[in-house]
């Protein structure tokens, strides 16, 4: 038996570039002949810069079987694209709060980076700016950047509306006239939504990176973004040490980010994005997530949570679930067709995780959400029995409001284990 023994005479790598392709050429081992080349796309992960990870609490691969979660896309709903939109701003904390106010055990938003890398929630990689033309009043012409060549301080500045509804004569800004500084403004920071929204409801934060079209198109017209180390670095601080005790869930379109977030941190999990077959969104680049099962396969390789699947898909393949969860994978479903009350009810009994969907407030009312439920539920166990026979106060509320109750302070601590202790 021959064997052909050649080396790879690898370039430089480039000072700082965390992911890219390379092409190497291939040479013999006497004579150093070119015999070919071959091409190489590689990733650099590197430690989150400043941060350090312990083993204290993680949740990478953690998940607690429970009924379906509800989980608010952009908070309440799309309120840009979709043929009936959210009556609340999408991706704004007011959005996020009316989500949670009506049951919603997670919300969903997006995640990217202003100029000044600023972690800012927003769906769009690109925003409209508008201008009147003089000799036309009500005539308008659009302008479209790149969020990520705004500073925060200019996103916090921009009168927001999507451009499909400013192309309609009759479009009219619902908070047009409420003041800048309100829980409706657009592009709030994911610092201040950390803050500015009750810890007991869950954050399913999408980061948003740019995806290549299997044609060759790239989201926004964007083929170049940050670099990636430095993009996740920032996001995945700001999280760390921003999100309390609050239940975190990553998810991305862009399989070596979710790689990425695999490694640099053990607290938080993430779920890989993908639109599987689909007749409504084209093909992209990346073979990983053309196809639901690939998905999965990929999801399984790296170790992380699970996928969120296009729910067009999962309705013509029910069997996926089983198989990925088979595998020990957590299945979230996302798009238009889940917002159809039939659609979510086929996917809570083909057994799916969690359900993201627009406008939560048409379906619940006013209601705590599971894990609130369940709060009190152990806080329940935790009283003396008198106390709960002589309880007046509904059982979704956290304290006890009667008489009797009154003279007690009952706190939860962090392990949900309820500590009585006089007022």
């Amino acid at each position: 038996m021959w064997a052909l023994l050649v080396c790879c005479r690898p370039p430089s790598w480039r000072q700082g570039k965390s992911n890219g392709i390379l092409t190497l050429p291939i040479m013999s081992r006497n004579g150093r002949q070119a015999l070919g080349k071959v091409r190489v796309d590689y990733i650099l992960i590197k430690p989150i810069d400043g941060y350090s990870c312990d083993v204290r609490s993680s949740f990478c691969k953690y998940w607690k079987p429970r009924t379906p979660l509800d989980v608010g896309h952009r908070g309440a709903g799309n309120s840009t694209t979709t043929k009936k939109m959210a009556k609340i701003r999408e991706n704004t904390i007011a959005s996020l709060k009316s989500a949670a106010n009506h049951g919603a055990a997670y919300v969903e938003f997006d995640v990217h980076l202003s100029k000044d890398h600023v972690p800012v929630i927003y769906h769009d990689l690109t925003c409209c700016i508008s201008m009147k033309k003089k000799a036309n009043a009500t005539s308008l012409e659009l302008f479209e950047i790149p969020v990520k060549e705004l500073t925060y301080d200019q996103l916090q500045l921009l009168k927001l509306a999507h451009v499909n509804a400013l192309k309609l004569q009759d479009h009219h800004d619902s908070v047009d006239e409420e003041c800048s500084v309100s829980d409706n403004q657009p592009f709030p920071s994911l610092q201040t939504v950390l803050e500015g929204v009750p810890e007991d409801v869950g954050f399913n934060i999408e980061i948003k990176w740019i995806c290549q079209e299997k044609s060759g198109k790239w989201d926004g017209n964007l083929s170049s973004y940050f670099d990636m180390n430095i993009f996740l670095d920032i996001i995945l601080k700001t999280v760390l040490e921003n999100a309390g005790n609050r239940r975190i869930v990553f998810s991305c379109f862009d399989a070596d980010i979710c790689t990425m977030v695999r490694l640099k941190q053990n607290k938080y999990p993430i779920l890989f994005l993908t639109q599987g077959q689909s007749e409504i969104y084209p093909e992209l680049m990346d073979l990983r997530s053309r196809t639901t099962p690939f998905a999965i396969s990929f999801a399984q390789f790296e170790n992380i949570l699970g996928i969120n699947v296009h729910t067009e898909d999962l309705l013509k393949n029910p069997h996926y679930i089983h198989e990925a969860k088979s595998k020990g994978l957590v299945v979230f479903c996302w798009g238009d067709d889940t917002n159809d009350p039939d659609n979510r009810k086929l996917m809570r009994d083909y057994g799916i995780d969690g359900l993201i969907y627009d406008r939560i407030y048409d379906s619940n009312p006013e209601q705590p959400n599971i894990f609130q439920v369940e709060q009190m539920e152990r806080l329940k166990k935790g009283l003396p029995e008198e106390m709960l026979r002589s309880c007046l106060c509904s059982v979704d509320q956290y304290v006890c409001k009667s008489t009797h109750c009154s003279s007690s302070r009952v706190c939860m601590n962090t392990n949900g284990v309820a500590d009585l202790k006089p007022v």
